[in-house]
């Protein structure tokens, strides 16, 4: 059986993380429980130390429920290396789609995405395969991919 999970994204900015990746997404930034104003006020309900708590949003999920709820944790630090685990935005519309349209819906949404904060760091082509990527990092520097 399939199990629930959410994930989670160090970084030292979570509101502005939160918002962009909202934004590239199509989430939307997530609720704080029933009961509590902000996520900070339920933090605090299970005793998180107030130095742990931050303004501004640090969750989004999928409005449509089907993607992971993502979090993005606060750390002091900033990102060093390479990425072991990274996200794939799916724009190209699939494999029914021809390769010079899907090329162009890739290279949209990573005009779109730059707009947003983040930045390209490689064109993913090769003669005669039939893949067209674009790898980004995000406005923190954690890589991606848009294909």
């Amino acid at each position: 059986m399939a199990v629930r999970y959410q994930l989670v994204i160090d970084c030292t900015d979570p509101d502005r993380l939160a918002r962009f990746w909202a934004a590239a997404l199509g989430y939307e930034l997530a609720p704080p429980p029933a009961g509590f104003a902000t996520w900070s006020d339920f933090y605090r309900e299970l005793g998180v130390p107030e130095e742990e708590l931050v303004d501004g949003a640090n969750r989004i999920s999928d409005p449509q429920g089907g993607g992971p709820a993502i979090w993005f944790q606060v750390v002091t630090e900033p990102k060093a290396v390479k990425n072991r685990l990274h996200i794939d935005v799916h724009a190209s519309g699939g494999r029914s789609n021809p390769i010079e349209k899907r090329k162009q819906l890739v290279d949209a949404e990573a005009e779109r995405l730059v707009a947003l904060g983040a930045r390209i760091t490689v064109v993913m082509q090769q003669d005669g395969l039939d893949h067209y990527a674009v790898g980004m990092k995000d406005p923190e520097g954690n890589e991606f991919d848009i294909n």
